[in-house]
């Protein structure tokens, strides 16, 4: 499912507020949400993308792949969180199972102080299976209650939830 236009201006405004910053999206799918991130990117941002399906990663790099900004992975999300550096990425948009139903601490620990965190598709889906709920309702737990993050959840669009990873003192 591709993000829906809010969660799209939401992704370009909010990396519109990260100068020089290093976005992480985990789930490129086609690249809608990569092209609202690179809308909002200044020209010394950088954007990894990740997706283990080599056919909507194709068309992703197809329409977006001249953009010097973005670097297309096509792996496993888990496998790229392990490799990437901790504190090392100053926004997360995971939109795909590792990193927001998996491997959720393994994809916090790589947030800088004051780096955001966004998931999206936390209101109940038509398409959900009858075991997705209880996951969705665990995950927002889990995300209400991290230590060292604020959290903000916004019921509009697909359902949304925004962390910021507090400044250490």
């Amino acid at each position: 499912m591709a993000s829906e236009p809010q969660t799209g201006f939401l992704l370009r405004t909010l990396a519109a507020s990260k100068p020089g910053g290093r976005f992480v999206e985990l789930g490129t799918g086609t690249g809608v949400g990569a092209a609202w991130l690179l809308d909002g990117m200044d020209l010394a941002s950088r954007l990894d993308s990740v997706d283990n399906d080599p056919e909507a990663t194709a068309v992703a790099r197809r329409h977006l792949g001249g953009d010097p900004r973005a670097k297309w992975h096509l792996a496993d999300g888990a496998d790229f969180l392990a490799g990437a550096p901790p504190s090392s990425a100053d926004f997360i948009f995971a939109d795909a199972w590792p990193g927001k139903f998996t491997h959720l601490d393994l994809a916090l620990s790589k947030l800088r102080p004051g780096g955001i965190y966004l998931v999206d598709d936390l209101l109940p889906q038509p398409n959900w299976p009858a075991d997705h709920p209880p996951k969705v309702s665990a995950l927002i737990a889990q995300l209400e209650s991290r230590a060292g993050f604020l959290a903000t959840r916004l019921d509009w669009a697909s359902g949304l939830m925004l962390l910021v990873r507090a400044w250490s003192d």
